[in-house]
């Protein structure tokens, strides 16, 4: 297993007398220390600025967003300095992703709760929500929309924020990521729109759904056994995905037609599974999504071409 590097000496590795100096000297403890990134921060600056900006309660509207002058000239006191570099501490030794430690993350610019109960969501798919591109695949007739592996909840809030004239169910196999969505339904009033549902796969979500959105677990062995502790500090089971990290998938695509209405389809993210995707299912025609991160993390599947298409479970 993968040990967590030892931290820095403490506060004086936090330096400065103004919110921007503490993040420019947090982000350098940060590199130095070498942790891993990837949970709603690419970089040590824009992790250090959510850790300062927490941590003083100062205004942040994503991990990634500018800071504004008037914040970043800011005086900070010796109090609030030391107890800020106590948080920086506890990010190195730990090793867990920020927003374990923040409880909170974002995904599309909203903010969601969450804890080590339930995976730090960054889903790609959540661009494809709030810019609309999966809008020309729907129809009048999408009513019923299913986000399976919902996780903390965030992308079936975020569902029936961006489509109000749907009813959104998000299922999940783990209680405790279910009942961490269930404090984001809350938060964001949606009790009325998104129902929570524990179930292995699609075995309690019969349908018929006119759209599944799916973040599933995809990581191969391999690279499971490559993560950083970061990522290590998540419920392994919403990562590992088997051998090849088709395991939750194959079964998906299998049972999915059934569950699926006459012209619906299925929006699938893969990461960076795109070579073991292609070879266990070769005849199988999709639609590769652009995002952010490229076009081979998140594809789009119709009905129709997984009724044509034989896959076995």
């Amino acid at each position: 297993m993968i040990q967590p590097a030892p931290a820095p000496p403490g506060p004086a590795a936090l330096d400065g007398t103004t919110v921007g100096a503490l993040i420019a000297s947090g982000a350098a403890w940060l590199q130095a220390a070498g942790v891993a990134f990837g949970h709603g921060t690419t970089n040590a600056h824009d992790e250090a600025a959510w850790l300062v900006l927490w941590r003083l309660g100062l205004p942040l509207d994503s991990p990634t967003g500018d800071t504004p002058d008037s914040i970043i000239n800011q005086a900070v006191t010796p109090a609030d300095k030391a107890l800020t570099a106590l948080l920086f501490e506890e990010r190195i030794a730990s090793r867990k992703p920020a927003a374990y430690l923040t409880r909170e993350a974002w995904l599309a610019g909203v903010a969601f709760y969450i804890d080590e109960r339930a995976i730090v969501p960054r889903s790609f798919i959540a661009e494809l929500v709030a810019d609309a591109s999966i809008d020309p695949w729907l129809s009048e007739r999408t009513r019923q929309v299913l986000d399976l592996c919902t996780g903390n909840g965030s992308l079936a809030c975020l569902a029936a924020m961006a489509w109000p004239e749907v009813d959104v169910t998000g299922a999940d196999l783990s209680s405790d990521a279910l009942a961490v969505a269930r404090i984001n339904v809350e938060k964001h009033g949606l009790q009325e729109r998104v129902r929570l549902v524990q179930s292995d796969g699609l075995a309690a979500c019969p349908g018929p759904w006119d759209l599944i959105l799916c973040n599933p677990p995809y990581v191969n062995a391999h690279s499971m056994a490559r993560l950083p502790p970061e990522y290590r500090a998540e419920p392994v089971m919403a990562l590992a995905g088997g051998a090849d990290g088709m395991d939750f998938i194959r079964r998906l695509l299998h049972d999915a037609p059934r569950c699926m209405s006459e012209d619906a389809v299925l929006v699938l993210e893969i990461g960076n599974e795109r070579a073991h995707f292609e070879a266990a299912f070769p005849q199988l025609p999709v639609f590769w999504l652009p995002t952010s991160a490229g076009s081979d993390q998140v594809l789009l599947v119709t009905r129709d071409a997984l009724l044509a298409t034989p896959l076995e479970r």
